[in-house]
């Protein structure tokens, strides 16, 4: 169950889009228009993308007025992404220190 969970977690955040509309949420709530501008994405792809992230519920939506809210669910899901960071870097680095050595 728990693997199963986490293998539908990770494939939701498979897509770059995907994780750059939750980082372009830390600053707080968007709407999909703030979103198309902030990341320049079509409206489709804003709307496509948010609709994934909503099913698996790593944003919610709030409407005001026509307007209609995103925001994340849960907080540590910046984390995570931090993470994700700062294993990249290491790796960077640890593939130029290879790539030096055969020099």
């Amino acid at each position: 169950m728990l693997r199963h969970f986490k293998a539908e977690f990770f494939k939701t955040l498979s897509h770059p889009t995907r994780i750059r509309i939750l980082d372009a949420l830390r600053d707080g709530e968007l709407t999909v228009r703030d979103l198309q501008e902030k990341l320049t994405i079509e409206q489709s792809t804003a709307s496509q993308h948010l609709a994934a992230l909503r099913a698996k519920d790593f944003v919610v939506a709030r409407r005001d007025g026509t307007s209609v809210w995103y925001s994340v669910s849960d907080k540590s899901i910046w984390k995570l992404l931090d993470i994700a960071r700062d294993v990249y870097e290491r790796q960077l680095v640890r593939n130029r220190a290879s790539f030096d050595s055969l020099r």
